[in-house]
């Protein structure tokens, strides 16, 4: 009984090492692969890839040994098949018919998905309940489709490895994540760059072909199947196998050379694959144009009055202990606010709050992600390759904000409406330091509306000025960063509050609704004693949308920025090109701080700033300077874009969109200057440099 169940295993393992020998092959015989293997090295690479391969296709075949585990006759037959079916029924409805159920709550397609992949159960369901002479024909259409699966996935993961080594030389790193991350892009770049529909019709063929072999070998197993006490034995086989598959891929990716290329060679994409999505990490020095470290390192450090890593700042006026409450918007694009040309009219607090602010018009976020947000106003460091540092690994002990509010005797906390350990900023900020409010210090009393991606931002607001007001009756100043969360998707919000509904669903209404939110924070935290005594730094952490018709288009990047502070701070319109990364330093020189910094932004009040913005994806790092956008990108392609604003009515600081032409010789100085900016930070961050 055992080796006949295990038939499809065995043809498709086969399969699959067949297919990842002749990729290993090729890699060695590969142009890229600049360097010579003798025989035994040739051997080894073989051997440990072979051992890598048998590890993964067990781990990956999980899913079709639960396949074959579910299958039965005992759950059709009375009453228990027609339970089933009604419970199947009865979720279906539940997804079809009641708003904001909790797929619903995720936004995006994700209830669509549920209900086609549930509602495609119940058919085929319904089918062998009712028609049981026609179970084993149905069957064998499923059995057919899970194998058609794993066919799919072998052979259109093998052409996915062959072209990212093609282009990259080594097996799956983050960058392969970040294809996941900017799905709109990479096929866009793939349709531009490969026959897209002659090499789809071949790997739809050969897919075919192979499951049909597969299928005609082993679908006779499925007339008899096992029952409980053989699933046991089998699920109790399985496991064991399991379990030193897992031990045994994390042992071999252990294993390293002295040569790169047989490292790569002999290793397995997926747990490759794993592996960055998990560390988030891309090595600089591996894929990016560098300098010497001590030209690069020395030319950074030239923007600064004093040209080191750890300079002391200081004011020659008297210090001010003002409370700070930083608020970052979830993706507010400059764009939706009246001064830059919206029309919609869905932003009037903070309109008339930048005109009695001062108002960074000319303001650049490092990323397109939240996470690059809290990283660029809490470090205030360029962005780097890979993943922002707060979903690292060493993400602790850095130089921060709080460190600096925490060295002047401030309470220093984080506010978040959802869950913090989402995107790992409970790790983050707890481990710099800050204290955390999030949905867990809600009573559900406060809680008047929410969804998954946490309370309502008027229910953050009514928290904050709680919060607010407990630190304020310890006597000491208070430094808080509040991050927004309801002008996210799905865009749900209390009715009632705004005059789009919550149930429309559309980013105007969130946007809309945060700006209400906070119109109603203002108006409770201008009741309280501490208002006075208190500066509101007010910026996006990114914008709505990333996708341009370039790598890095400057007007997904721009976003609103305002230091605010009844009394203290006078309105003016500050309208040099900035980086996100300078706003925080900018509010401790209105504070007369001093300190001693390893922030790699600037004061830009200062005579030494000089205007300049750091904008990146997770792989394209770019340096906007001097009329000109630098972008350095893996395997050390440089670009560089002269740049011309549009036309518009709007004033020439609120002007959004420019004419991106790429130059054909780029200017070395401002390759240098990115260079050195990206590979000092890389560098600085990877030495530990920039902890406390």
């Amino acid at each position: 009984m055992f080796q006949r169940k295990i038939k499809p295993f065995l043809y498709l393992g086969i399969f699959y090492l067949i297919i990842s020998l002749i990729l290993r092959i090729i890699f060695l015989l590969h142009p890229i692969t600049t360097v010579s293997f003798g025989f035994l090295e040739i051997t080894k690479v073989i051997c440990i890839g072979l051992l890598n391969d048998i590890f993964v296709f067990t781990l990956a075949s999980t899913l079709l040994a639960a396949y074959f585990l579910f299958l039965s006759n005992s759950k059709y037959k009375k009453p228990y098949g027609y339970i089933n079916f009604g419970i199947l029924v009865l979720f279906f409805l539940y997804i079809l018919l009641i708003p904001n159920n909790i797929f619903d709550q995720y936004g995006g397609s994700v209830t669509e998905v549920v209900l086609a992949f549930v509602g495609v159960k119940i058919i085929f369901f319904g089918l062998m309940l009712f028609l049981p002479s026609k179970r084993i024909k149905i069957r064998n259409i499923l059995y057919f489709i899970a194998l058609l699966l794993y066919v799919l996935l072998i052979i259109f993961n093998a052409v996915s490895e062959y072209f990212f080594y093609n282009e990259f030389g080594v097996r799956y790193n983050f960058i392969a994540v970040d294809y996941l991350i900017y799905t709109n892009e990479v096929i866009g770049n793939i349709i531009e760059s490969y026959p897209v529909i002659p090499l789809f019709l071949a790997i739809l063929i050969a897919t075919l072909a192979v499951t049909w072999f597969i299928y005609k070998k082993t679908k006779d197993e499925l007339l008899e199947l096992p029952n409980f006490k053989q699933k046991m034995i089998l699920l109790g086989t399985f496991t064991v196998l399991g379990s030193i598959s897992l031990f045994g891929v994390t042992s071999c990716m252990q294993i390293r050379s002295n040569n790169v290329f047989a490292d790569e060679i002999e290793n397995n994409g997926l747990p490759k694959f794993y592996w960055a999505f998990t560390h988030n990490e891309l090595d600089y020095l591996q894929f990016y144009p560098q300098i010497s470290q001590q030209k690069a390192e020395k030319n950074f450090l030239s923007l600064y009055a004093e040209p080191s890593l750890s300079r002391n700042v200081t004011s020659e006026q008297p210090e001010l202990k003002k409370n700070v409450v930083l608020i970052s918007i979830e993706s507010l694009s400059a764009d939706f606010m009246k001064h830059y040309g919206g029309t919609l009219k869905i932003t009037p607090f903070l309109d008339s709050l930048a005109d009695r602010s001062i108002m960074f018009t000319n303001l650049y976020a490092t990323g397109n992600r939240t996470v690059r947000g809290l990283e660029a106003l809490t470090l205030c460091i360029p962005p780097t390759a890979g993943e922002s540092v707060i979903k690292r690994d060493d993400n602790k002990n850095k130089f921060t904000t709080g460190s600096v509010f925490k060295s002047k005797g401030y309470d220093v906390k984080f506010l978040y409406g959802g869950y913090s350990y989402f995107d790992n900023m409970q790790d983050f900020f707890a481990g710099n330091g800050y204290d955390i409010v999030d949905r867990n210090n809600f009573k559900p009393e406060e809680i008047t509306f929410a969804n998954v991606w946490g309370v309502a931002d008027e229910d953050m607001a009514k928290k904050a000025i709680q919060t607010m007001n407990a630190e304020a009756k310890s006597g000491k100043p208070f430094f808080n960063h509040w991050m927004t969360v309801s002008n996210h998707r799905p865009f749900t919000y209390p009715d009632g509050r705004i005059d789009i509904p919550g149930t429309a669903k559309s980013r105007d209404g969130g946007v809309k609704y945060t700006d209400y939110a906070l119109r109603k924070f203002f108006e409770m935290a201008k009741k309280q004693d501490w208002y006075k005594n208190t500066v509101f730094v007010i910026i996006a952490d990114h914008c709505a949308s990333s996708a341009g018709k370039t790598e890095l288009p400057m007007d997904k990047y721009r976003i609103p920025a305002m230091i605010f502070s009844e009394g203290f701070i006078q309105p003016q319109k500050f309208d040099k090109l900035m980086s996100q990364i300078d706003i925080m330093p900018t509010l401790f020189g209105l504070l007369n701080f001093n300190y001693t910094s390893k922030f790699l932004g600037q004061d830009v009040f200062k005579k030494e700033f000089q205007p300049k913005a750091y904008i990146a994806t997770y792989q394209d790092l770019g340096l906007v300077k001097d009329g000109y956008l630098t972008i350095i990108s893996p395997i050390k392609k440089i670009k560089q874009y002269s740049l011309q604003l549009e036309s518009s009515s709007l004033a020439p600081e609120f002007r959004l969109y420019y004419h991106e032409k790429l130059m054909k010789h780029p200017d070395q100085k401002l390759v240098n200057d990115a260079v050195s900016a990206y590979q000092s930070t890389s560098f600085w961050l990877k030495e530990k440099k920039l902890n406390r």
